[in-house]
């Protein structure tokens, strides 16, 4: 069974009796999976529902452990310290810790990743004190293979709604917990059925390109690859536009190659209709 302590992630702890409702306030995960579950999927928002970042908030002894990614963890929690006012919470960086993951064997008595059964385990434990047998790529790859996103790699952080990040699918935002920062935006998109954009599985026969690569059809184009390994990606594309590529037959491209696209199988998400109109 493949373990791997991911060293492209950070750890922030938010701490004190006030950690639990200073999170559900702003978070779009209920907080309450956290307590329940081991761990809660979900983000930070901008006022315009946006995702200004990504992360797993885990339950931990000392209030909630935020998994983020290493390079925005100081920017995470310099935000989050914005929001702070009078709530009595901590909020600091927690080196001494680190994020760990076991997939493809027996997890039982760790926390289940809270985006997808398939991926395994993941939890929080101090830096080096579980045995790791694979690496932070290894994972991606585990990753990539069932289509998984993850801010800054597979989407833009600052210009990509939840929906867009397939976020509802994954279990990343609580419909019926009440208001958090970006919440209105997020509830008019769902019940107006506006997202057009959306993750989408790539196939290919031939290692694929960097992450930002352009895929068209014919000469539209419909969005762009992110994360890819061993000849899978994942694409953030225009729906859309790939249902009337799909209708008219045209074949779908990231440069000359010809790449297959599907909706990834946990999707929640349909082809809109083709009478649909475009945003």
């Amino acid at each position: 069974m493949p373990v791997a302590q991911l060293d492209d992630r950070a750890v922030i702890l938010i701490s004190g009796e006030d950690a639990h409702a200073f999170l559900q306030n702003i978070l779009t995960q209920d907080m309450d999976d956290a307590d329940q579950r081991g761990a809660a999927y979900g983000a930070l928002l901008s006022p315009q529902g946006k995702i200004l970042f990504d992360f797993v908030a885990h339950k931990h002894q000392r209030g909630y452990a935020l998994d983020c990614r290493a390079d925005v963890a100081e920017a995470l929690a310099k935000r989050l310290g914005m929001y702070r006012l009078r709530a009595k919470v901590e909020i600091a960086a927690a080196p001494d810790l680190a994020v760990f993951t076991a997939w493809d064997g027996d997890e039982a008595g760790r926390p289940a990743d809270p985006r997808l059964e398939a991926l395994g385990a993941r939890w929080i434990a101090p830096v080096g004190s579980v045995e790791a047998n694979a690496g932070a790529d290894d994972y991606h790859e585990h990753r990539v293979a069932l289509t998984i996103p993850e801010g800054g790699l597979d989407f833009e952080f600052g210009d990509t709604f939840p929906h867009d990040a397939a976020m509802d699918s994954l279990d990343g935002v609580a419909f019926d917990k009440g208001c958090y920062i970006g919440q209105e935006v997020v509830s008019r998109m769902r019940h107006r059925g506006t997202a057009r954009r959306r993750i989408v599985s790539i196939h290919a026969n031939w290692p694929l390109p960097e992450a930002g690569a352009e895929i068209v059809a014919g000469e539209r184009p419909l969005g762009r690859l992110g994360s890819s390994s061993e000849g899978k990606g994942i694409g953030l594309v225009r729906l859309d536009r790939l249902r009337d590529a799909l209708e008219a037959g045209l074949p779908v491209r990231i440069g000359p190659e010809e790449v297959t696209v599907a909706l990834p199988p946990w999707a929640t998400y349909v082809f809109p209709p083709s009478d649909a109109s475009e945003s």
